[in-house]
């Protein structure tokens, strides 16, 4: 089993930065992709980005390519999420997910999910 703990969240101005990270216990995550997921009242999880297990490949939402960059590393069973030039419209809570399989923009595709981080961008 592996569990998944969000980190990095909170209030910012919009054009400030954040960035959330993603730390993995129970198992190793060096084989796992892993993705970033945001969520707001009412509406569903939408995809933000995701990165192989080896961190070689990535795949953004259009709406945060050039701004936010998905990153890992392995040694410290982390993954990162760092979000730039931030919008009120990127307001939502943040989760990480975890799969065995390749990189996905599929919620569906995920095994495990951490709790999530608020992220508030302020106009």
């Amino acid at each position: 089993q592996v569990q998944l703990v969000e980190s990095g969240g909170g209030l910012v101005q919009a054009g400030g930065s954040l960035r959330l990270s993603c730390t993995a216990s129970g198992r190793a995550l060096s084989s796992s992709a892993m993705g970033w997921f945001r969520q707001t009242p009412g509406k569903e999880r939408e995809f933000v980005a995701t990165i192989s297990s080896r961190g070689t490949i990535t795949y953004y939402t259009d709406s945060v390519k050039g701004r936010f960059t998905i990153s890992r590393d392995n040694a410290k069973n982390t993954g990162y999420l760092q979000m730039n030039s931030l919008k009120p419209e990127d307001t939502a809570g943040y989760y990480c997910a975890a799969t065995s399989r390749g990189p996905s923009w599929l919620e569906r595709e995920y095994d495990y999910w951490g709790q999530g981080t608020q992220v508030t961008v302020s106009s």
